[in-house]
């Protein structure tokens, strides 16, 4: 019980149950209009699912300063390329939550005439480059993870053995191939915090890919995503040891 007070009395906390719930609407809109269910079902969904939308731009009201505080800190990092992906993601999540808060006061009626599709396509843009970033950042720390594990606890006596029988070059490739599988599996596998940011940035990156007309799937796809990442989110808000530390 204290752990849902402590959960429910983050505004944080609250935004992500917004949208996991908006996701599952969409997810839920798209399979019933499969399944060939009334229109006058859908549209309740559909209003359902907009009124969720506009309940977390309100949340996310103030979200850029905190964005511009996280790049500050960011800046201090000592690796390099932490530093830069860490602090661009920042400074992309900033633009995101401004342009998001102008939409916002488009859509609940403060300024009737503005061109919501223009500022909706330029957060999604800059949810794109953050996103990117985020990704980038994983990548980085796998492979020094990799390379760590590579230099200790690799299977040598394995890949030494394999290597007789790895006569032609295709069959080193191979070899080089399942080692390196080996090395992904074993430091995903024992960085928990590490494999929730990635398969959460990874399902996230489909929705502004779609929203953006980049890569476009289907809202069945988008919404299990978005409802996939923001599971994902709501575990590191009740787990903070699964959130990935700068």
């Amino acid at each position: 019980m204290d752990s849902w007070v402590r959960f429910s009395a983050q505004s944080q906390a609250k935004e992500r149950v917004f949208r996991a719930a908006q996701y599952a609407c969409t997810l839920l809109g798209y399979t019933l209009q499969k399944n060939g269910v009334s229109p006058e079902f859908l549209t309740r969904i559909k209003q359902l699912e907009a009124h969720m939308s506009l309940g977390r731009k309100l949340f996310r009201l103030g979200n850029s300063a905190d964005a511009l505080e996280s790049a500050k800190r960011a800046i201090h990092l000592s690796d390099v390329v932490l530093r830069f992906c860490v602090t661009v993601s920042n400074l992309n999540r900033a633009m995101y939550f401004a342009c998001d808060n102008i939409l916002w006061a488009g859509k609940s009626g403060l300024v009737p005439h503005m061109d919501q599709e223009k500022w909706s396509q330029r957060s999604f843009r800059y949810y794109l480059f953050a996103l990117i970033m985020n990704l980038s950042r994983d990548a980085y720390e796998i492979r020094l993870l990799m390379e760590r594990e590579a230099g200790g606890k690799r299977p040598k006596s394995t890949e030494t053995r394999h290597a007789h029988r790895a006569d032609s070059g295709l069959q080193q490739l191979m070899l080089r191939l399942k080692v390196q599988l080996y090395l992904l599996g074993h430091v995903l596998r024992n960085n928990p915090p590490l494999l929730v940011d990635v398969v959460k940035n990874a399902c996230d990156l489909f929705i502004p890919l779609d929203k953006l007309g980049l890569y476009k799937t289907n809202p069945g796809f988008v919404g299990l995503c978005g409802l996939t990442s923001s599971v994902l989110s709501i575990l590191t808000i009740v787990h903070p040891w699964l959130k990935l530390k700068p």
